[in-house]
């Protein structure tokens, strides 16, 4: 009884989002595969969050690797995420990011506890808000954060010299995140700001990814049937928009890191 409470409440905690983050939202999922691990399970579980790639492999993974084996591997990739974005910020850099990325977070985390001067300028992100879990997580490690609301995307821009993006999928000819950011990587470049996406090579998936919809509710609940509202959580945009993806396996172009993803 208390293995199918406890399974149930990080199903919930998944599906409604309150686990954040692709590489939380794996960890969270790999334990629940171990409560009860089996086929309808993994189904269970892979149906929750459908563009998240990284929880498919980590599924995977489970019936070849150890919890620990898997959980070694996020460590690992995040020291060497840490030590490449620390290269790449210089002091008093104002750096553009979006929504909620464990990745990035740690990230810049690492870099001001080690050393680095610099501040985030950060989007709120509706309608559930995760651009404020990062200001708040970043803020409470003496980061200076300026947050807006999501329509200000070019005002902040303007005031940044790069930009830092997740990933909740990488594809062949796309990258998949948070919904706003095809406009920003478009505004980005149009501006001339080098963008950087950060994310672990197990986002990659050779498949397409179905983009989630999320409950309307979330965005509002009109008094009228004649409103129709879309609460779309992620969009596409190209790759030729970035300058480099900083992954576990270096710092690279787009079209290098697939045929790196391609060998392993």
């Amino acid at each position: 009884m208390f293995n199918k409470i406890r399974f149930n409440s990080i199903c919930r905690k998944i599906k409604e989002i309150k686990i954040q983050g692709a590489t939380n939202v794996a960890k969270a999922a790999l334990k629940a595969y171990y409560i009860y691990p089996n086929k309808i399970t993994k189904k269970i579980l892979l149906d929750l969050r459908p563009t998240e790639p990284m929880l498919s492999h980590v599924l995977q993974l489970a019936d070849k690797q150890t919890e620990k084996q898997i959980l070694q591997h996020f460590q690992i990739s995040q020291d060497i995420i840490n030590k490449l974005v620390f290269k790449l910020i210089k002091h008093n850099s104002i750096i553009y990011t979006h929504c909620h990325s464990t990745s990035v977070v740690k990230a810049l985390i690492y870099a001001k506890k080690h050393g680095k001067n610099f501040q985030i300028h950060n989007t709120e992100t509706r309608p559930l808000f995760q651009g404020r879990k990062t200001a708040e997580e970043l803020a409470s490690a003496r980061i200076r954060v300026v947050n807006y609301v999501d329509s200000a995307f070019s005002i902040a821009l303007n005031r940044c010299n790069m930009v830092f993006l997740g990933a909740d999928a990488l594809l062949k000819n796309s990258i998949i995140n948070k919904v706003g950011s095809n406009t920003i990587v478009q505004l980005a470049k149009n501006k001339k700001i080098p963008i950087y996406v950060i994310a672990d090579s197990l986002k990659y998936s050779t498949k397409d990814v179905k983009i989630e919809e999320r409950d309307f509710k979330e965005v509002w609940n009109p008094k009228t049937n004649k409103i129709h509202v879309e609460n779309p959580a992620f969009e596409s945009f190209s790759p030729k928009f970035i300058k480099a993806i900083i992954s576990e396996l270096g710092m690279m172009t787009y079209s290098v890191f697939l045929k790196r993803v391609g060998q392993n």
